[in-house]
């Protein structure tokens, strides 16, 4: 029984540990350095606490390594679920469609989204629409949705933006 608690704590503080530590490396990386920072804390103390617990146990078990590396695993999927859930961020799509299709992008300004475009030719010189379209990630499958509808084969690059410097968002 007290082996059985052992893994049950080390397990689910590693899960809180590691979802910190995933949620504080995003905060960092969209320069939240504040939040990052107190979250950060947390994390090492919560960390620091499970490693000697682990370390120092009377109890000989491989069963607490698995709970151990079990917790990161789960820590892992977790953190970054959260992170997407909870951290709203700006990122750009660029997307390239049939040329064709061009009359039909004021259906994705009607939406409410920016969008720049320029004429392009793809590998076998056929002509192209690329779209630039910065918006914020809660509104990423609205604007697929809108593409898909337009040209169902449009090819879409999605990236993290770090700075936005004015402009228009919906």
């Amino acid at each position: 029984m007290r082996l059985l608690s052992m893994c049950m704590i080390i397990f689910f503080a590693r899960v809180v540990d590691v979802s910190l530590s995933t949620i504080v490396t995003v905060l960092t990386v969209k320069n939240k350095r504040i939040l990052a920072t107190i979250l950060g804390f947390i994390d090492v103390i919560i960390w620091f606490l499970v490693v000697r617990e682990a370390l120092t146990t009377n109890i000989k078990s491989i069963w607490i390594a698995i709970s151990y590396a079990a917790g990161y695993a789960i820590g892992t999927f977790t953190g970054t679920t959260l992170s997407n859930k909870l951290i709203n961020g700006k990122i750009s799509a660029q997307v390239i469609m049939d040329s064709d299709t061009s009359n039909e992008v004021d259906k994705i300004r009607d939406a409410g989204f920016a969008v720049s475009q320029i004429d392009c030719t793809g590998k076998d010189g056929i002509k192209k629409l690329m779209l630039f379209i910065e918006l914020d990630k809660k509104h990423l499958n609205d604007l697929r949705s809108i593409i898909n509808e337009i040209d169902k084969d449009a090819f879409m690059v999605i990236n993290e933006t770090k700075y936005v410097v004015n402009g228009f968002f919906k």
